[in-house]
């Protein structure tokens, strides 16, 4: 029997919290680590073979599947008026290098679920449901991050996002190419009544307070530099110390600048020095070049600009310092944007409803979210990492919390989708 959601029966569906477990333990097999991590980097053969998992339980579920231009992945269930702009939820599924088995999969995942509870309990919505799987959020082998739900919301060109290259020069297009994922779909922005996503919190808040659901209020801003310098090789034995024009030299001045104008400036300001390339990488050589990054992040932008400023001005000084030649690009600049009251609001009640407590948060970590708070109303549930780990093989997440955060998602879901 099918139904229209009403107030009657939105306290009385629930998401089934078993099904949900065996589809995760069993997503999760795909690349699973020796350390029960997954090895899952966006476009590489784990990759496709979680995406292709994810398409065959769309269309079991009886979802509409499409695929747009930069692969990522839409499931819809349609609604009593498919006029009517639909609620998009999800997250992603690619990981990190050795990366955690949480990150992105329950947002994914746990969007299916809200759907198959609606199917199951014969709850037809007013509006359609989508949900979405984003290419390349984390950014780890081809950069920028969210290159998927950036080209989707307008932020980055199609033929540019085609054009990134990783480390073995192979480029986006081509590997999407390759593991059949470039689909027919238009990746363009287009009417969407809501987007919500669930995701871990990957810092340790939640965990600390032992609260089980967060209620995401914004994103911080960041920026993303590429600095390098080049200097002269030489040999480590008879080359004078105040003859060496050493580029490590130069970098490790830039890095303690790093970690001071985080103690200086703003209150929220993090900063973190994460990739290093240093040539020739041999310990009888004075290093030649190195090229390194630098991430800064804050709740306010006009904190994250001092912050590039004042880098710029220590990279120059210390490749004076040093005689060698410098240079700095910013690679992604994201500014930090409150999300939508509506959403928020949505979340809260759903949380509610569901006898869950919560507090209100910001991320300190960037999500498809932030592109699509620019063009649809948008908010975030966050489920808490144990002892704040993210980004490796030990992020854990209580089974319990994502069952709570799921549930929530669900119902901000049905709030959004029966056509107020």
């Amino acid at each position: 029997m099918t139904e229209t959601y009403t107030e009657s029966n939105r306290t009385e569906v629930r998401i089934n919290s078993e099904r949900l477990r065996r589809r995760f333990d069993e997503f999760n097999e795909i690349a699973a680590t020796e350390k029960e991590g997954v090895n899952r980097p966006s476009l590489s053969d784990a990759n496709r073979e979680a995406r292709d998992q994810l398409v065959e339980w769309f269309e079991k579920v009886g979802l509409e599947t499409t695929i747009d231009e930069m692969g990522n992945i839409f499931g819809r269930r349609k609604g009593q008026n498919n006029d009517l702009a639909p609620v998009l939820v999800g997250s992603h599924v690619d990981s990190q290098y050795f990366g955690g088995r949480f990150d992105g999969v329950i947002g994914v995942l746990g969007g299916l679920e809200v759907v198959e509870t609606l199917v199951n309990a014969g709850i037809k919505t007013e509006r359609p449901i989508e949900v979405v799987s984003w290419s390349n959020e984390e950014g780890v082998r081809f950069q920028p991050d969210m290159l998927g739900s950036g080209v989707f919301c307008d932020r980055f060109d199609l033929e540019y996002a085609y054009g990134r290259c990783d480390k073995d020069g192979k480029t986006f297009g081509e590997e999407l190419e390759r593991i059949n994922y470039r689909g027919d779909a238009p990746c363009e922005p287009r009417d969407l009544h809501r987007y919500f996503e669930l995701h871990v919190e990957q810092g340790p808040y939640l965990n600390e307070e032992e609260i089980s659901v967060g209620v995401v209020e914004g994103v911080y801003g960041f920026s993303w530099m590429n600095v390098s310098f080049e200097g002269q090789a030489d040999h480590a034995g008879p080359t004078p110390m105040h003859l060496r024009n050493d580029t490590l030299v130069a970098m490790s001045n830039v890095v303690e600048s790093v970690r001071q104008i985080t103690a200086t400036t703003g209150t929220d300001l993090v900063g973190t020095v994460g990739s290093v390339d240093v040539s020739p990488n041999s310990i009888n050589v004075i290093p030649e070049s190195v090229e390194f990054t630098i991430d800064f992040r804050s709740y306010d932008n006009e904190t994250v600009q001092t912050a590039v400023d004042h880098i710029q001005n220590e990279i120059q000084w210390a490749g004076e310092r040093e005689g060698v030649e410098w240079d700095v690009e910013e690679i992604m600049r994201v500014d930090a944007e409150p999300f939508d009251d509506t959403c928020i609001e949505t979340v809260k009640r759903a949380a509610e409803h569901t006898n869950v407590e919560y507090i209100q948060m910001v991320s300190g970590a960037g999500h498809d979210a932030n592109y699509l708070n620019t063009i649809c109303p948008t908010s975030m549930v966050f489920v808490p990492s144990v002892g704040g780990v993210s980004h490796t093989e030990d992020e854990y997440t209580e089974w319990e919390d994502v069952v709570a955060g799921t549930d929530v998602l669900l119902h901000a879901v049905l709030q959004e989708s029966d056509g107020r």
